[in-house]
């Protein structure tokens, strides 16, 4: 704690870094401040009722939207059309020669896939804003023509999401930080006090039910300690297995360069355990929403068998948990085998040198990368199911709401809060002196 607390003092010591952090901390505060902007044509109480009624769907897309969503503002949808974008073009990689070479070509590729996912987003906030408005169109202004109230709400939504993309774009040109990630950090920053207002709630309800009431009181207190205790050791659980890694030992062989010697040290490679972060989750719980949206905008109205199932029982039910158990599971592997690429270091090792111990070079020292990522992935799976799912049910025994959404606040909280004070203390070490010189080391060569 004290680490974190020197780091903070010392970036604002420093002038450039302090600029970036202010200038982070203004976005996030426009972000916030355009979630209060109401849409035009639209009764937002009606439309809060409404949307409440969507149950647990209807709640994460309010914490991710930062809070906007119940208050039918401008910016309802948040980042979640950008998420889903983002989420489709990774997967399209995959499968389309041209844009896995585009994504190969540097920083001139990363451009161009940026601008064909912002406007993916744009085009998905579009059928989702249309989505929306007629799912909700009771809550439409009668006073006008209802083409034109849907299409001011329709182009309302659409805009705000358009503008949550273009803050998210400013605050990773000139901020710190992931712009996507801190704004659903600063939408569930915001939920934190009502979180703690319902468990307090719970609390009292638990300890009036009680005849005695000074133990009804002792209860309650007991409870709400309890809980408190238990999330601190979950947030710190989290924390120490998202810095955890796997350190592969390398020797470097050495080389005679003119009259000099070089390399014969040894080093490491390191593979952390969380490796996908937060993405496998956030990819299962979009499939699993899917017939929850279907149902909740077509078939709200609906008395068939099938749709009361999913609407009462699917949430809550062991096929439920089940699916969602594999889909953390299958979800972690396949982001993994995305985004890492075990050729590419086994080759770079090779390149300068290098070899694990007891591993030939080539494809052995491929096999043995993968297989140890592999071994991580099982890892990394069972931590985000012990984190994501055994809040929610817990929530579901006890009877704790809003409970089953614990787990991903909390990988998404801590995730980025981490990745924030890495980022933070790199800019540090490179202004430092000693940073300064090591880098000026890395880059010239000499000592």
């Amino acid at each position: 704690m004290n680490g974190i607390f020197d780091t903070a003092v010392n970036a604002f010591r420093v002038e450039s870094i302090r600029k970036r952090l202010l200038y982070t901390f203004m976005i996030l505060g426009i972000f916030m401040l355009g979630g209060l902007v109401p849409v035009p044509g639209l009764d937002g109480e009606t439309f809060t009722s409404l949307i409440r009624q969507w149950g647990q769907l209807g709640s994460i897309m309010d914490i991710i939207s930062g809070g906007g969503l119940y208050h039918a503002s401008i910016l309802s949808m948040g980042v979640s059309p950008y998420i889903n974008a983002s989420i489709i073009i990774q997967l399209l990689t995959v499968v389309i020669p041209a844009l896995e070479d585009m994504s190969k070509e540097g920083e001139t590729g990363r451009k161009k896939m940026d601008k064909i996912t912002r406007y993916s987003a744009i085009g998905l906030a579009l059928v989702q804003s249309s989505l929306f408005c007629y799912s909700t169109r009771t809550a439409l202004n009668s006073s006008l023509p209802v083409w034109l109230n849907a299409g001011v709400v329709v182009v309302s939504f659409t805009a705000g999401a358009a503008i949550v993309v273009f803050l998210g774009e400013k605050i990773n040109d000139k901020g710190i930080g992931n712009g996507v990630s801190m704004i659903i950090f600063a939408g569930i920053v915001t939920r934190l006090p009502d979180m703690v207002k319902t468990l307090y709630a719970k609390s009292v309800d638990i300890s009036t039910q009680i005849e005695n009431p000074v133990l009804g009181a002792i209860v309650g207190i007991l409870v709400f300690v309890a809980v408190a205790i238990v999330s601190v050791a979950i947030i710190v659980f989290v924390l120490y297995v998202q810095n955890a890694e796997r350190r592969i030992p390398v020797q470097y062989s050495k080389k005679v360069i003119g009259r000099q010697q070089r390399g014969g040290n040894k080093d490491y490679i390191p593979l952390k355990v969380n490796m996908s972060g937060v993405m496998p989750v956030i990819f299962s719980m979009s499939l699993l929403a899917i017939p929850s949206i279907i149902i909740t905008l077509f078939f709200s109205q609906s008395t068939n068998e099938v749709v009361a199932w999913f609407k009462g029982s699917f949430t809550g039910s062991p096929w439920y948990y089940g699916i969602y158990f594999l889909l953390i599971i299958g979800f972690t592997f396949f982001y993994t085998a995305i985004n890492f690429h075990p050729i590419e270091i086994a080759n770079s090792i090779n390149k300068n040198g290098g070899m694990i111990n007891g591993i030939r070079s080539g494809k052995p020292t491929t096999e043995f990368i993968q297989t140890t990522a592999h071994r991580l992935n099982w890892v990394e799976a069972f931590f985000l199911v012990l984190v994501c799912i055994v809040p929610t049910v817990i929530g579901v025994l006890t009877g704790f709401e809003n409970v089953w959404f614990a787990g991903t606040s909390v990988l998404i909280l801590t995730g980025v809060a981490n990745d924030l004070i890495v980022q933070v203390e790199g800019e540090l070490e490179i202004r430092s002196p000693k940073g300064f010189l090591e880098d000026l080391t890395i880059k010239t060569g000499k000592r």
